[in-house]
């Protein structure tokens, strides 16, 4: 079976600060991916790579059959197979939460309305949010906006799911609430590559961990190797409590 994303040998700099330097993985259907490392080591800028949000400089991405760095790319369908969560929730303040749910089915895959709302209330239900559905962004609590963010990339029927430091502005509570949607997600079979800086939860739920240090993969591994790091630069990360 051949992997559902693959990066290959994938650099990336930003005027003379080499981000990537020759990053390499692959991620298998229905994996579930948590890549950890220190600020500045490249995981969100890789994890921005694969969706095209920033051009890589050499290498290659492959994302569902789709050559991410062919300059002829298309997006639109990229993106309907790329599901992507950031830490800022990016909810229209303006729209109810169905309304912010559903914009993209009703612009993107001119879904009738009939439709769009079926499908808003069963994401609703999957990230534990039913009885919000008409309330405004401003109306709920961190964790609950950033539910609705899931939700809403749930409802484009994604191949695969990018999560970006999704918890990293909100307290321990409300990171609960969000750890356990994505939990029942990795649970149901869902691909997901996430960036995170929870290590308990990446060594529970996590089919394999990728550590980054300075733009490189430095190790990988199933969850134990938190328990027994192969490398000092590991050891001392995790020794920092990071």
């Amino acid at each position: 079976m051949l992997p559902i994303i693959k990066l290959d040998r994938v650099c990336k700099s930003f005027g003379s600060n080499q981000v990537l330097k020759g990053v390499s993985f692959e991620v298998d259907k229905g994996e579930m991916i948590a890549i950890i490392g220190a600020s500045g080591s490249g995981k969100s800028t890789a994890l921005r790579c694969i969706d095209r949000l920033e051009v890589i400089d050499e290498g290659s991405i492959e994302v569902c059959g789709i050559r991410v760095d062919s300059p002829t790319v298309n997006l639109r369908e990229l993106r309907q197979d790329v599901g992507i969560v950031f830490q800022g929730y990016n909810l229209f303040p303006h729209l109810t939460v169905e309304e912010n749910i559903v914009l993209a089915l009703r612009h993107v895959k001119k879904l009738q309305r009939s439709e769009v709302h079926e499908i808003a209330q069963r994401v609703l239900k999957q990230v534990g949010l039913s009885e919000k559905a008409d309330a405004y962004p401003e109306q709920l609590s961190g964790g609950q906006q950033q539910r609705v963010a899931i939700a809403r990339s749930l409802a484009m029927s994604p191949k695969v799911m990018l999560f970006d430091e999704v918890t990293s502005a909100l307290d321990p509570q409300l990171t609960g609430e969000v750890l356990r949607v994505m939990e029942d997600l990795a649970a149901g079979g869902m691909t997901m590559l996430l960036v995170t800086h929870e290590m308990a939860f990446a060594k529970r739920v996590a089919d394999r961990i990728i550590y980054m240090h300075h733009g490189k993969v430095w190790e990988i591994g199933p969850g134990t190797m938190l328990d027994a790091p192969t490398t000092p630069e590991l050891k001392a990360f995790l020794d920092n409590g990071l």
